[in-house]
């Protein structure tokens, strides 16, 4: 996408009035998206998008530029221009790039941009149907497809030159049910970093009966009851709860801005012994995979906690040279119109030895969670609330009624410290992150454990 030679001599431009750091991101996406609603196609869209983006650090001060066009003239202007945050000196760094090859790479069985869009459209007309003729109680299914390729090159000043092509493929699925009185949903969504084999083994069509069979199960599921009591998360649930209790808060730009109830606190004992919690982008597959991160930099599987102790954070090269330690290879942003930033992957808290059926068994009575739902979380204080998409009861050691309408109320510190069993399975969910402005691809993993006392938002007893 750019000659290196005029890599070369827009880095030198870039760093012609000084500066510690500068590196040029381009970038080419193709992305289709197909959008069913209302038992028809509502939008086929195919594009693609190229630009580059020029970046220079200079005494911790960040100045970044970015165009759709690749005309020398433009880039060179543009150099100039991101070169000016530099008030005075020169820089002598001598560069020679030399190409850096993945230690990790990633097999794509079938190439999205080589599948007829029409066989994209049928996986999509499928899940509709087959939700719709589930229950007449199902009013609306709406149906989302999505394939992106995306090749970047990256060229920066300690001389590396990199590529990568990254291919995403998803399928969505939401389903609204009702019975005149109540309304209730389901949700389901699969992805990875997967061309379309991702529905040779599960077409869409399964996950859409998923969403349909647990939005006409909530419809007549009792209120979850409220209080304080013991709760089991499904390794099925996603792993939700760790991206936004730790993982954000583990992002080094928020522990350096004090931003983070974790700041300060490597070394130390943050969770229970049984919790190690890992970001690793190494993993085949998963949604927030690649071989280099946006900064030039190999994925990495990093512990971030290491039976209860805190080993680290997630660094990108400006977070890193302000700690003065090595990146991550957690710098991702979203395109090329935007500056890199710390980001998770597949972040994701490590099976234990436990078999689910003996962490449920270890329950009197309490709330076992199936699926989580949305959330937020204050990265300041720890505090969260989440919404629980499909629940039980639990009652002497075993699933009960289904309920609807819980909450999980609780503060992300103290519920890892208090996790006291861990399953050996481990279950991911698919999602796109959300920072800054910016959206990345990320999954989030979690087996079976339990919370021996939290706060379940729900009708309470009399």
């Amino acid at each position: 996408m750019l000659d290196p030679n005029l890599a070369y001599k827009i880095l030198k431009k870039v760093l012609s009035r000084g500066g510690e750091f500068a590196d040029i991101f381009c970038e080419n996406k193709s992305t289709t998206t197909i959008q069913l609603e209302d038992d028809k196609i509502e939008k086929v869209l195919i594009g693609s998008d190229s630009g580059v983006g020029i970046r220079l650090i200079l005494n911790k001060i960040t100045a970044y530029a970015f165009s759709n066009d690749f005309g020398e003239k433009v880039l060179m202007d543009m150099a100039d221009s991101v070169s000016k945050i530099a008030k005075d000196g020169s820089n002598k760094l001598i560069l020679s790039f030399k190409k850096s090859y993945p230690s990790t790479s990633f097999t794509i069985k079938k190439r999205p941009d080589e599948v007829p869009v029409f066989m994209k459209i049928e996986q999509v007309k499928e899940a509709n149907d087959v939700a719709r003729k589930f229950d007449k109680k199902i009013k609306q299914v709406n149906v989302i497809y999505r394939d992106t390729v995306q090749r970047v090159s990256i060229f920066n000043s300690k001389n590396i030159f990199t590529e990568d092509e990254r291919i995403y493929t998803t399928g969505i699925v939401h389903v609204v049910s009702s019975d005149g009185e109540k309304i209730q949903t389901g949700y389901e969504a699969i992805g990875g970093n997967l061309g379309f084999e991702l529905f040779d083994n599960s077409p869409l069509y399964e996950f859409a009966l998923i969403a349909a069979k647990r939005a006409i199960m909530m419809l007549y599921a009792r209120r979850a009851p409220g209080g304080r009591m013991p709760v089991v998360i499904s390794s099925q649930a996603g792993g939700t709860m760790i991206h936004e209790a730790i993982g954000h808060g583990l992002e080094a730009d928020l522990v350096q801005q004090r931003l983070s109830v974790y700041s300060g606190k490597v070394g130390q004992k943050v969770a229970s012994p049984v919790i190690t919690v890992i970001d690793d982008g190494t993993m085949p597959a998963k949604r927030g995979s690649f071989s280099f991160d946006d900064e030039g930099t190999p994925s990495k599987r990093n512990i971030l906690v290491k039976e209860g102790i805190l080993q680290g954070y997630l660094y990108d090269i400006y977070t890193a040279m302000v700690d003065n330690v090595s990146s991550t290879g957690n710098g991702r942003r979203q395109s090329y119109e935007h500056k890199p930033i710390p980001r998770m992957t597949n972040t994701f808290l490590a099976p234990g030895l436990l078999s689910p059926e003996d962490v449920i068994k270890s329950v009197d009575k309490g709330l076992f969670v199936k699926k989580m739902g949305g959330g937020q979380v204050n990265t300041i204080t720890g505090d969260f609330v989440f919404d629980v998409q499909e629940g039980y009861l639990i009652e002497d050691g075993s699933l009960g009624d289904a309920v609807r309408g819980a909450t999980l109320i609780g503060n992300g510190p103290e519920i890892l410290l208090a996790i006291d069993m861990v399953a050996s399975d481990l279950g991911f969910s698919i999602g796109t992150c959300g920072k800054d402005a910016q959206g990345v691809p990320v999954s989030d993993g979690m087996p079976t454990l339990r919370i021996p006392e939290m706060v379940v938002g729900g009708e309470i007893e009399r």
